[in-house]
């Protein structure tokens, strides 16, 4: 049975647990606002709770940032899953991973574009960013496997990295901002590319 002393311990350990996740998710919204760190103060205002209650969580700014990291990571992580890897024909596989990509471009971009901004200051950025890169070339080789191992080991890395150069966030903000295409016009160019790609003859 859950006693008086119980129930305000429990009650405590809520609370913290919100105050905590409100902050972490103030640095994210400033630091896809300004594309910089936010200060603790900017925090305390954004998010609500006190600068003091702050310095009990975290006791600097970067592990402020280190926590905001790992609460968006897991957060999104299953976003950057692609489902039914290697499933399909060829066509509908090409579909599916550029799909996919624009997807998560539509989705990430203000994040994406203020980590970018930061990367080179920030050693933890800069690695969460080549975490994903990994990722998605991964993703890529697992999709088109049955295309590539009938190419020679270096030939498949050629061609799986070819792909993504395609479909690389940098990539897709050349086609949709820069050159203003559509979604369904870089939905296009991508798929043409990726398929080309894929589909040569093994050398």
């Amino acid at each position: 049975m859950s006693t008086p002393e119980a129930a305000r311990v429990d009650g405590r350990t809520a609370r913290r647990d919100r105050n905590r996740g409100a902050v972490l998710d103030a640095v994210h919204e400033a630091f896809v606002e300004r594309g910089a760190l936010p200060t603790m103060e900017d925090v305390a205002e954004r998010s609500g709770v006190s600068l003091r209650s702050i310095y009990r969580y975290f006791s600097d700014t970067q592990q402020l940032l280190l926590a905001a990291l790992a609460r968006r990571i897991a957060l999104m992580e299953p976003l950057w899953q692609q489902p039914d890897l290697g499933s399909g024909s060829l066509d509908e596989r090409v579909a599916s991973l550029v799909s996919h990509r624009l997807w998560l471009y539509d989705e990430n971009r203000p994040t994406i574009r203020a980590a970018f901004e930061l990367a080179e200051s920030t050693p933890d950025i800069a690695e969460q960013i080549q975490r994903r890169r990994r990722q998605l070339l991964t993703q890529t080789c697992e999709q088109f496997t049955a295309e590539l191992v009938l190419c020679s080991p270096e030939e498949a890395d050629r061609r799986a990295t070819c792909i993504e150069v395609l479909c690389q966030f940098e990539s897709l903000e050349l086609l949709r901002r820069t050159q203003g295409l559509s979604r369904d016009e870089v939905f296009a160019v991508l798929g043409t590319g990726v398929r080309a790609v894929v589909a040569a003859p093994p050398r």
